[in-house]
């Protein structure tokens, strides 16, 4: 009777651990690269990993965002399906907690980690807070409604730069004063690195998927296929669509509606493809490694980060250079990181900051 919900957390854990690995290894390369690593792409894996415009940039990030909303789900699950008051109501402020928790902790961690994916990530579980409870149809609207949303106020700042007004106040924050309230709030909802628009696609997508858990064949097969028609309406859009090059633009930076298709395509592929994988492996030392990485994330993400900091400005061991170095020190810090997540899992069931999150929210 338990096997299937077993096998699916640990379909999930793998997924997101195997995703924190991708945003690992694109941070490294994309701040490695700020500080005077190799740069413009010369070769063809350069170009894959371009962490601005490339085929994989934000990829993992929105694979990891679509699990969160699969999570909401699967949280509150019992208590939407009881239609109790006083349970949907704890779940709720159990989700409003949270999210304040991680918006407040990654507005500070923004300082060190600029553009850290921690203090969007706050704001998904605020919004998700508010949004649990309703229909799939309505998740969907919502969801589809902060692409096109996103899009429109890219399209408008366009037509504004083209009749010579100033838009920099939109897209951009400014430097003597970043964090006013009016500043968090757009940095929040239009121009961060993960902002809720159009980002709220992906939370809106994992809320409906965590309703389908667990995936039938068929179900599987129907995400599958859609996944893969998203991925390449979203690529030949963007090369054969008559529109402005940032509108039709599948880079993640460009907010258009083209990267959000090739990446909801790229999610669904990863979630059902990979999934099934993780799922039929389950016993694997290499999915049970990966699953306990992903039942650590805040730790490990936050560790990325320190190491960095460590390596890169403190000891100086590591000196900003092209691709190869950036996956070498992101391998390296996986296979020390894996085995203390593992460590931490038989000694303490769960790292210290999952600690201090649920002890907290």
């Amino acid at each position: 009777m338990n096997t299937p919900a077993r096998s699916r957390l640990v379909e999930l854990d793998a997924l997101r651990g195997l995703a924190l690995i991708g945003v690992c290894v694109m941070n490294y390369h994309g701040y490695l690269v700020q500080e005077g690593g190799s740069w413009p792409p010369r070769n063809f894996a350069e170009r894959v990993f371009d962490p601005w415009s490339g085929p994989l940039s934000t990829r993992f990030a929105a694979v990891f965002v679509t699990l969160a909303g699969m999570g909401v789900t699967l949280l509150t699950a019992r208590a939407v399906a009881g239609a109790d008051r006083q349970a949907i109501s704890d779940v709720r402020w159990t989700l409003v907690r949270r999210g304040v928790l991680l918006y407040a902790f990654g507005y500070f961690l923004d300082w060190v980690w600029g553009g850290t994916i921690l203090f969007f990530y706050g704001a998904y579980f605020l919004a998700a807070a508010v949004l649990f409870t309703l229909r799939s149809r309505w998740l969907i609207a919502i969801g589809v409604t902060a692409a096109l949303a996103a899009a429109a106020v890219r399209w408008w700042a366009l037509d504004r730069s083209s009749d010579g007004h100033g838009v920099i106040w939109l897209l951009q924050s400014p430097s003597p004063d970043p964090h006013s309230p009016r500043e968090l709030l757009l940095d929040t909802f239009v121009r961060g690195t993960h902002p809720l628009l159009p980002w709220m696609v992906f939370l809106c997508m994992g809320m409906v998927l965590g309703r389908l858990l667990p995936f039938s064949r068929l179900w599987r097969t129907r995400l599958a296929v859609t996944g893969a028609v998203c991925l390449a309406l979203g690529y030949i859009a963007g090369t054969f669509l008559p529109w402005h090059d940032v509108l039709r633009s599948t880079g993640p930076f460009d907010r258009g509606l083209c990267y959000v298709f090739a990446a909801v395509g790229s999610t669904l592929l990863a979630v059902t493809a990979l999934g099934l994988l993780f799922r039929r492996t389950a016993s694997r030392a290499a999915t049970h490694l990966l699953a306990v990485a992903g039942r650590t994330t805040l730790t490990l993400y936050v560790g990325h980060i320190l190491v960095f900091n460590l390596l890169v400005h403190r000891v100086h061991w590591v000196h900003p250079a092209g691709l190869g170095t950036s996956i070498f020190l992101a391998v390296g810090y996986w296979m020390v990181a894996v085995v203390v997540a593992h460590q931490l899992q038989r000694r303490y069931a769960t790292g210290p900051l999952e600690w201090v999150y649920r002890r907290f929210s």
